[in-house]
Order: structure tokens, then C-alpha cells, then sequence
């Protein structure tokens, strides 16, 4: 699904990230480098259906080399193939590489705990809605939602990771124990698009070099208030995804402090 790797991209590169490579599939790589001139785009073998292809790991971990912060799982699906790009990318992620996992990069940890990032030593940061996270832990979606700060203490301590559960109260799990709850947003950020944006800003802020702790935050926060203001002045239903991109710089420039004499 290219629409998913477009916004998702776009996002890390509003929210700061300098510098951007994309791979997908090599049948919808052309329409990406169209979309997202400002990245290198990388065409990978596919699967039959249109997936990635394992035998694309390690191509991919060559790109992945160096990079602040790698992001997999929008617009996939769960394919045979995912488990070997995500080996290939933990493989090749730096001592300081933040790796952010979402939609279909998730169910290769299903039943294996942090086994498969463990080498990150914390730096991992996973961004499941209420039923991704119950197939990660093996529960009914239902007593997700009764608990979702729960839920995410629990994945947060079995996967050895920063969780981002994402639903109306969005709530992120800290490495430590610490657990964030945010209550701004609203209804109109529901909509396909929205956690393909919300990831690439976690992204972009890892790129730049903040923790994984405080890039989950910040970026759950940003998402939030962005919608809120599409919601002033669109209204609180029928803004896009898209459109949430443009409101993120500006909301950096707001937050940021002023250098003293400026």
C-alpha cells in the first residue's frame, strides 16, 4: 500500500529527519519517488501478491547502514517474508539506530517476546492499536481495551521496547516503567492514514537524536494537537491524514524555546 509509505515518509520529514531513504516494493517504487521527490527511493523484490520479498533482507540492511532510525510496517501486510527484514534490519541498526516497528512488522514478535530485538538494548519503539497488540500478547482484543495501560506495561516489559498503544486515549509505555497518557486529539483523527503518520513522526524525531522514550511522546503530543487544530478549522470530521503534515512544523516552531535576545 504505497499511500501508507508516502505519508508515513512525509511525516519523518516534517517532523525534522535530514536526510531520507524509502524502500518498497519495486513495482510501486516509481510512484513513490514521485510522490516523495525528496528521498532516495529503493525498489525491492516482491512477493507474488505484492509484499516485500525475504530475499530483499540484505539489500535492505545495506541501505538501513548508518541511519539514526529505521522504520518498518506501513502500508505491509504480514507476509512469510517480513521475519528476515526484520532480522536484516536489527542486524544492521548502530549502537544509536532507533528501530520503530508498525502494522505488518509486528507479527514476527508474535509468541517470541524480545528475542528479535533484543541486540537493540531498549531502542526499539512499537505502535500497536488495541488488536495488534492482542495478537503481540495473545489476549482478546476486549481486555485490551479495558486496560490499556495494562496492557502496555506488559508489552512494554515482554518485548523490552517503548509501546505506543494507540486508541482514544493514546498511551505510551516507557522502557522504565513510566507510563504517558494522552488525552488530546479527537474523533476525526480515526481514519485510515492517521498511524502511518503518527509513526513517521516518531521516526523523524529518533532521526534527530531523541530517545526513544521522548520521540514516542513528543510524537503522540504533536499528533494530537495537529488534529485539534484541523479540527478548528476544518472541522472535527473530514480532515486527512495528509493534511495533519504541514501542521507538525509549525507546532515544533510554537513549542520550541526562543534563543534569549531573538
Amino acid at each position: 500500500m504505497p499511500g501508507a509509505v508516502i505519508l508515513a515518509a512525509t511525516a519523518a520529514l516534517r517532523a525534522g529527519a535530514g536526510k531520507l531513504q524509502i524502500a518498497v516494493g519495486k513495482s510501486v517504487a516509481p510512484v513513490v519517488a514521485q510522490a516523495v521527490p525528496e528521498a532516495l527511493v529503493a525498489g525491492l523484490p516482491e512477493t507474488p501478491s505484492g509484499g516485500l520479498a525475504g530475499r530483499g533482507a540484505a539489500r535492505l540492511a545495506r541501505l538501513a547502514e548508518g541511519a539514526g532510525a529505521i522504520l518498518l510496517g506501513p502500508g505491509m501486510e504480514e507476509e512469510p517474508g517480513t521475519a528476515a527484514l526484520l532480522r536484516a534490519l536489527v542486524g544492521a541498526a548502530e549502537k544509536k539506530t532507533v528501530v520503530v516497528l508498525d502494522a505488518g512488522a509486528l507479527a514476527p514478535l508474535r509468541g517470541k517476546g524480545a528475542r528479535p530485538l533484543a541486540s537493540l538494548e531498549g531502542r526499539a519503539v512499537l505502535t500497536p492499536h488495541a488488536g495488534e497488540m492482542a495478537m503481540l500478547l495473545g489476549r482478546q482484543k476486549g481486555a485490551i481495551a479495558r486496560d490499556p495501560g495494562g496492557a502496555a506495561r506488559r508489552a512494554a516489559k515482554e518485548f523490552g521496547a517503548v509501546i505506543v498503544m494507540k486508541g482514544e486515549d493514546t498511551v505510551i509505555a516507557g522502557r522504565r516503567g513510566g507510563l504517558y497518557r494522552n488525552r488530546a486529539g479527537n474523533v476525526g483523527l480515526a481514519i485510515s492514514g492517521s498511524g502511518d503518520t503518527l509513526s513517521g513522526i516518531v521516526s523523524g524525531l529518533a532521526a534527530r537524536g531523541a530517545p526513544p522514550d521522548q520521540a514516542a511522546v513528543w510524537a503522540v503530543a504533536l499528533h494530537a494537537r495537529a488534529g485539534d487544530r484541523l479540527a478548528r478549522t476544518i472541522g472535527p470530521l473530514g480532515f486527512l491524514p495528509r493534511e495533519l503534515l504541514a501542521e507538525i512544523p509549525r507546532l515544533m516552531a510554537g513549542l520550541g524555546g526562543r534563543r534569549e535576545g531573538k
